[in-house]
């Protein structure tokens, strides 16, 4: 990883640590949108820590379940939650003071592909991601556990 990624990474995590407790402590009231896109927290276990690990993503409704991209900002390098996720897909979301277990799956081609329009449309920036990476950034859909 370059030193310009490595940076980047190290001042996110700082970052990101601030959003999940604010998200947490205002259930979500700040932190809970950006730029009129909603944010939930999704917590997994890392797969080598086995400590719980929460990110704040941007996502999509479809029916029932939730739709995040693992984008990582357009790096070539997967993000550690949804590393965390192919290990072991077991989570849970929140989204303001809503908890919910979920299971996580990687949208197959034809499901990424309607997805990845309805993203884009929201949110541009993801196009942009894509761009600069040579992975196919992956769609995850985070399905109520136990349906």
């Amino acid at each position: 990883m370059a030193i310009k990624d490595r940076a980047r990474k190290v001042m996110w995590k700082g970052t990101v640590g601030g959003h999940v407790r604010v998200y947490r402590w205002t259930n979500g009231k700040i932190g809970g949108s950006m730029r009129g896109a909603s944010i939930l927290l999704l917590t997994t276990t890392g797969r080598r820590s086995g400590q719980p690990r929460t990110t704040p993503l941007l996502f999509l409704r479809k029916g029932d379940a939730y739709v995040v991209v693992a984008s990582n900002g357009g790096l070539d390098t997967h993000p550690s939650w949804y590393v965390n996720l192919r290990a072991n897909p077991e989570a849970e979301i929140r989204i303001g003071s809503e908890r919910v277990r979920v299971r996580a799956r990687v949208a197959p081609p034809e499901e990424r592909a309607e997805l990845w329009t309805r993203i884009v449309e929201r949110n541009p920036g993801y196009e942009t991601y894509q761009r600069k990476t040579s992975r196919e950034i992956p769609v995850v859909v985070l399905e109520r556990a136990g349906t």
